[in-house]
């Protein structure tokens, strides 16, 4: 066998063997999870509700939701969003202006993620509002499981939540919760 053949196969086995760790380490891990994160922001409560409630304004200043756009559906407000390259559709299951906001990702057959993201807005002390995201989700396929613990359960939330603090002109610091 020549040398450039055994370079390849070699290669072939190597990334088969990767995936097949990857799937068997994956398959170990817990299919669902929470992740709650929170941060402060210097402004009044009813002013970061609006910044966040408005689901079509997202992709101004959340660099990660490329897209945001509504769908008709009587009875239902849902969002389609296209989501680190991921398209997928929320409905907003509660609103309780201006203290908590909770959305589900709608079920997709083969999707691989999902699960219900709770928004909660309180008064930070002296002045301000705290912004609490938890997300009860979960990940199918396990290759992708074992990408969330490797990049972190919270890494999404964390970006949201950097990214209103930027939007309100101000640096924060997701704090992780139970």
């Amino acid at each position: 066998m020549s040398r450039p053949v055994r370079i390849t196969l070699t290669t072939v086995a190597a990334l088969a063997g990767l995936v097949a760790v990857a799937f068997v380490a994956g398959s170990l891990l817990p299919r669902e999870h929470v992740a709650t994160s929170s941060v402060t922001i210097r402004a009044p409560i009813d002013s970061v509700w609006s910044v966040v409630r408005d689901f079509g304004g997202m992709p101004a200043w959340w660099d990660e939701l490329r897209s945001s756009e509504r769908v008709s559906l009587a009875g239902t407000e849902r969002w389609r969003q296209n989501a680190g390259g991921f398209q997928m559709e929320l409905d907003v299951v509660v609103d309780s202006a201006p203290v908590r906001l909770v959305t589900r990702i709608v079920d997709e057959p083969g999707a691989p993620f999902g699960g219900i993201w709770t928004y909660e807005f309180s008064p930070a002390d002296g002045g301000g509002t705290v912004v609490t995201v938890t997300e009860n989700g979960w990940i199918g396929p396990p290759p992708f499981r074992l990408m969330g613990r490797v990049f972190g359960l919270h890494s999404t939330i964390d970006g949201l939540l950097a990214a209103l603090g930027r939007r309100f002109g101000e640096t924060v610091t997701p704090v992780h919760g139970p």
